[in-house]
């Protein structure tokens, strides 16, 4: 399979790349991997695609968000969630789904604020759950039997690497389409 991981310079993308190891992988990061882009520029989204042709799977684990008390945060601090995390994930999928091979899969990441939001998390829940809500929405309307889900994980240091290299393997493998897989926490 070939598989293309962004953010594999990140401490998930780390992890799922190496576990990935027998399948073709292709390493994307803003700084680092066998390709630099920013997937927060559209313009990087599309020539990533037009780059490497032939993909079987696209893993998303990059993206910011920012979070304060609600009577602190701004805008601005809203907005790096959407422009850093949101928008550049739902873009991987509306370009992507374009040149993805058929039977293909899409995994975005969330996060456990999007299910379960403490005080002071309105920044990260609200780009999380929006997350969630667009894998749910848009995995009815995918082509071509191209499927698409997303990891939502708890504190990724308190993780066990084994739950959630299973977690993108679970997506990988098998024929789930608009899930959420929670990794690193329950849901009430």
């Amino acid at each position: 399979m070939k598989i293309l991981i962004i953010g594999a310079g990140g401490t998930i993308g780390k992890q799922v790349a190496v576990a990935l190891k027998e399948h073709e992988v292709i390493t994307v990061g803003r700084n680092t991997g066998t390709i630099k882009a920013d997937i927060s520029e559209d313009d990087a989204v599309e020539r990533l695609f037009k780059q490497v042709p032939d993909i079987d799977a696209v893993i998303c684990v990059a993206g910011d968000s920012n979070t304060d008390n609600l009577s602190a945060i701004t805008k601005a601090q809203f907005m790096v969630g959407i422009e850093q995390k949101l928008w550049p994930q739902i873009n991987l999928v509306l370009s992507g789904m374009k040149y993805l091979n058929d039977n293909g899969s899409f995994t975005l990441i969330s996060g456990k604020m999007g299910d379960l939001p403490i005080r002071g998390s309105s920044g990260k829940a609200f780009v999380n759950g929006a997350i969630n809500s667009f894998v749910k929405a848009a995995a009815q309307e995918m082509p071509r039997g191209i499927r698409l889900n997303a990891i939502s994980p708890g504190k990724v240091l308190d993780i066990d690497s084994n739950a959630l290299v299973a977690a993108y393997l679970i997506c990988l493998e098998t024929d789930i389409n608009g899930e959420i897989v929670n990794v690193g926490y329950q849901k009430n």
